[in-house]
């Protein structure tokens, strides 16, 4: 882990839908900058863990603090402007308005505005009068990432973004990612399938299994042993 400021604390973190805990006693740390893998069989609480910090999952037990503000005291609305970004698997673009109306829905101050998301995605400036829903799966994807950026986060948060998408717009999308990243003033966590695409990208690693950390470490650490990313994963990631 980098030594720059923590953006966010998990600390012995419960959490889960009304009564039901699919998180278990989570704890971890990501500093200004940092990516994060965050990986896992379907179904042991990645999805859940990112809805938590949003506010769409229920703490149960510990705390969750963003740059020192404990999570618990900011409303979920409100999280959105406390520096968060979120793509959902979901998407959640607005079908009935243009692409650079999506946008400017999101938009607060910052580096990330209309012309700077262009710049990343060409692809939207080249639509940006159409309607978010005669968007193909992969402009939608770009939409939804382009509107996070506009809200300028200070942590990006990224549901399966490569979901559905083919081999050649997922690789573009995860460069466009990379190139985010490597700023270093935004810190990334990734959930996402393609274990080896996310490895990739990020610096750190974490892997769930029913809901607790069965890994925490370097990336690089499982790029470089395939025995245990297989065993952690439970299918070939190659």
């Amino acid at each position: 882990m980098s030594l720059g400021q923590t953006v966010l604390s998990f600390e012995k973190v419960y959490a889960g839908y009304a009564r039901a805990a699919i998180l278990h006693d989570v704890s971890f740390r990501l500093a200004t900058g940092d990516t994060l893998a965050l990986l896992g069989r379907n179904g042991v609480g990645k999805s859940t863990l990112i809805a938590t910090i949003m506010g769409a999952a229920r703490l149960q037990g510990g705390a969750i603090y963003l740059e020192g503000k404990s999570l618990a005291a900011i409303p979920p609305q409100r999280r959105a402007a406390a520096g968060l970004g979120w793509v959902a698997q979901e998407r959640w673009i607005f079908p009935s308005l243009s692409v650079r109306e999506n946008l400017a829905v999101a938009a607060r101050s910052g580096k990330w505005d209309t012309s700077a998301v262009f710049q990343l995605f060409p692809e939207l400036r080249a639509r940006e009068h159409n309607m978010g829903a005669h968007l193909s799966g992969g402009e939608q994807q770009m939409l939804a990432v382009a509107r996070a950026l506009m809200l300028n986060p200070r942590l990006l948060l990224l549901d399966e973004p490569l979901e559905g998408l083919a081999p050649a717009l997922a690789a573009r999308l995860m460069d466009a990612i990379a190139h985010v990243a490597a700023s270093g003033d935004m810190s990334v966590i990734l959930v996402e399938q393609h274990a080896m695409q996310a490895l990739r990208f990020a610096s750190q690693a974490l892997v769930l299994d029913r809901g607790r950390i069965v890994f925490q470490g370097q990336s690089g650490e499982l790029l470089e042993n395939d025995r245990l990313l297989d065993s952690l994963i439970g299918l070939p990631q190659r």
